[in-house]
């Protein structure tokens, strides 16, 4: 490494260069460094894969842009950069980066834990809402994991996917994970008998009659606390017998040919109704039986897992929840997934106690919110244009988010100080304004232009301030 160093000041004697050499890497054919030179950051290569990489050659080296094409360049020759499978068997940390770039603030914080972190996860409503890419989210992770020198593996998250062709579009871009969103599938059980029976009576005998004659007694259910009366099994094949079909067809048809591994995961939350152990048991059972690997379930839970806010609900009632949720996980050997996992601190205690450590939680805006934080801290004015905007389109953010957020109980942005600013985001319901209307903020050119010149200037202190809020959630998970 000294002498390649050495090559490249020598090659660029009168540059204005600084290189970092943790970022050192070397496979056969290619040597690659992250440098600053010019005031640009780049990648400097050299060997005879260096034509694979778009940049300029100055006396021997090749100084090359962080783009999209030396991304793909990268992946290939050098394997960390590349998102990964990280399994059942590893906790792991969906971190969620809106703006692309918190994954430096996010890697700083999970290097000293055992957890793997999911970097690159967005929803296509995410997607749509900030007007980015897969291949924008998985630039901004690979470059910000060379530039990191962080070789322990990370993954990158098609969220909540809900058809075939969806998942099909993240698997070509490189999703190493993909989350399947059943709401679309999961059928609402009738209330009444009468109508929940005659439902039930509609599923075709074939499917019905033989899955009713296999989970009339099941011994391994009953050991673990899991049974099914004749209302708890229809109601369990009537909600969830399509997902299920659903979930078999896309890891049959796209995820097992695919010639690597990946994680898949099964998000059943995004529904009213609680998942009862059965319906998590009966799912992760038939799934099993059909050879469907997955890495972990997302069940919805007892209480309220609102978006940017703390737990809803009764720590206790909680903790017995999630119990029986790992006690079935672990008859499987899945995961239990925590979806809308941003600072949930009430509870972070107890899923590192019922999971043992061994779980998947996923945040999303809450690195957003630390972006808020910073401007409100020190542009308040740039600030008092984004709160302002977004109460102006607070319903249209309802639509995407479901949130109480009382604007009534929060302070009217005039009568506060600028040094007052930050507090705007503590407090609970203009917390929430401020988590669900970053798509109307970024839509806004000007303001997005504003909110990134911001960011951009004011970087470290961003990067800085990401890593403590994860060191908080990790902390409180028992990973630190």
């Amino acid at each position: 490494m000294d002498r390649y160093i050495e090559k490249i000041r020598q090659a660029m004697p009168d540059g204005d260069i600084w290189i970092k050499e943790s970022t050192y890497a070397q496979t056969e054919g290619l040597r690659a460094i992250y440098a600053t030179a010019a005031e640009k950051e780049c990648l400097i290569v050299d060997g005879c894969k260096a034509f694979l990489f778009e940049g300029e050659t100055v006396n021997g080296i090749k100084i090359c842009p962080l783009n999209h094409i030396n991304r793909l360049a990268l992946n290939m020759e050098i394997g960390y950069t590349r998102p990964q499978s990280i399994g059942a068997e590893t906790a792991s940390f969906g971190c969620g980066d809106r703006l692309g770039l918190a994954n430096e603030g996010q890697l700083a914080a999970v290097r000293r834990t055992r957890v793997k972190p999911v970097l690159a996860q967005q929803s296509l409503r995410e997607l749509d809402l900030t007007g980015r890419s897969y291949d924008d989210v998985i630039d901004a992770a690979s470059w910000a994991v060379f530039k990191a020198g962080y070789r322990e593996g990370y993954g990158a998250d098609g969220d909540h996917l809900k058809t075939k062709q969806e998942v099909e579009a993240a698997l070509e871009h490189g999703c190493s994970m993909i989350t399947l969103d059943c709401s679309d599938v999961l059928r609402e059980p009738p209330v009444q008998a009468e109508a929940l029976s005659r439902a039930y009576d509609q599923i075709p005998d074939k499917k019905r009659l033989i899955l009713e004659e296999e989970y009339r007694n099941l011994p391994h259910a009953a050991s673990i606390g899991v049974t099914y009366t004749r209302q708890t099994w229809m109601e369990v094949l009537v909600t969830y017998l399509d997902a299920l079909e659903l979930a078999e067809e896309i890891y049959v048809e796209l995820i097992r040919s695919r010639g690597r591994r990946i994680d898949y995961e099964i998000s059943l939350d995004e529904t009213a109704h609680t998942t009862s152990a059965a319906a998590h048991y009966f799912v992760a059972r038939e799934l099993k039986k059909r050879h469907v690997r997955i890495s972990s379930i997302a069940p919805k839970f007892i209480g309220e897992f609102q978006k940017g806010i703390d737990y809803i609900g009764d720590t206790e009632d909680f903790r017995r929840n999630l119990r029986m949720h790992c006690k079935v996980a672990a008859c499987f050997g899945h995961k239990v997934s925590i979806h809308s996992g941003s600072d949930k601190f009430k509870v972070f205690p107890v899923i590192a106690d019922e999971t043992k450590g061994l779980f998947h939680v996923k945040t999303s805006g809450t690195s957003w919110l630390e972006a808020v934080r910073v401007i409100a801290g020190s542009s308040p004015d740039l600030y008092r244009r984004m709160h302002r905007k977004a109460l102006e389109h607070l319903d249209e953010a309802r639509s995407y988010y479901e949130v109480n957020c009382d604007m009534s109980a929060v302070r009217p942005l005039d009568t506060a100080a600028d040094d007052e600013l930050p507090a705007y985001i503590e407090q609970v319901d203009s917390r929430q304004l401020m988590h669900i209307t970053y798509g109307i903020l970024l839509n806004d050119t000007e303001m997005h232009d504003a909110i990134y010149e911001f960011l951009k200037k004011n970087e470290k202190i961003y990067e800085m301030q990401v890593k403590r809020h994860m060191e908080k959630h990790l902390k409180s998970l028992g990973c630190l």
